[in-house]
């Protein structure tokens, strides 16, 4: 593992690189509003996917590196995002770059994709505010024209699977594929009652997904 430290203009941030031996593609990740780049779907795969020949990116927001809770505005966290996605066609430019995130981070990656990047992968999508359905941020995840795993839990309060699923079959968006978690909720992580057999399913659900989505793309 390694620790750049990336100017923005919003103060430092960081990217925190788990690199693959032969790797076929770079995997950029940005962790939720209220959680860090530690949350357990993005440390699973940071863990896990580098034996399997995807190099893991991990994006630290200038504001969880200056030790703030709350970002002040999605413009600043789009800026930021806009230095790592550069960051990371500067040294891996012959590879394949997927991005993506977890809940906050998948917004903002919706909204920063842009060619050359390959495709997009969505962990726990926050398709509404919780106990506001009407609020729907739908229009950001139809607009990004890409390839796109979404990977969401079935208890998701900011949007269960079977919502997302509902959503996306009222768009043109041919290119989306939607795998739900069973049982899990925005974190995805798994309970502290979960047994083993429950945990090692999840996980190997979650590697599964994405491995087969960066096959595909690259």
């Amino acid at each position: 593992m390694s620790i750049a430290t990336l100017e923005t203009p919003d103060g430092p941030a960081e990217m925190v690189v788990d690199e693959a031996e032969e790797p076929a593609a770079v995997l950029l990740l940005g962790h939720g509003a209220g959680g860090d780049i530690d949350g357990w779907d993005l440390l699973l795969l940071a863990e896990r996917l580098p034996a399997l020949g995807v190099t893991v990116a991990r994006f630290r927001q200038p504001y969880k590196v200056a030790g703030r809770k709350i970002y002040s505005s999605k413009p600043g966290l789009d800026r930021a995002w806009t230095v790592a996605l550069a960051a990371a066609s500067r040294r891996w430019p012959e590879l394949p770059l997927i991005t993506g995130g977890h809940s906050a981070g998948a917004r903002t990656a919706c909204r920063g994709f842009a060619a050359p990047q390959a495709g997009l992968v969505l962990l726990s999508f926050p398709l509404h505010p919780p106990g506001q359905p009407a609020k729907s941020r739908l229009e950001e995840l139809v607009a990004a024209a890409a390839p796109t795993l979404i990977v969401q839990g079935e208890k998701d309060t900011f949007g269960t699977a079977a919502e997302v699923t509902t959503a996306l079959a009222a768009t043109e968006r041919a290119e989306v594929r939607l795998v739900a978690l069973p049982g899990a909720g925005h974190s995805m992580a798994p309970t502290a009652t979960a047994g083993a057999d429950a945990i090692a399913e999840r996980e190997r659900l979650l590697i599964w997904s994405v491995t087969g989505f960066i096959s595909a793309l690259s």
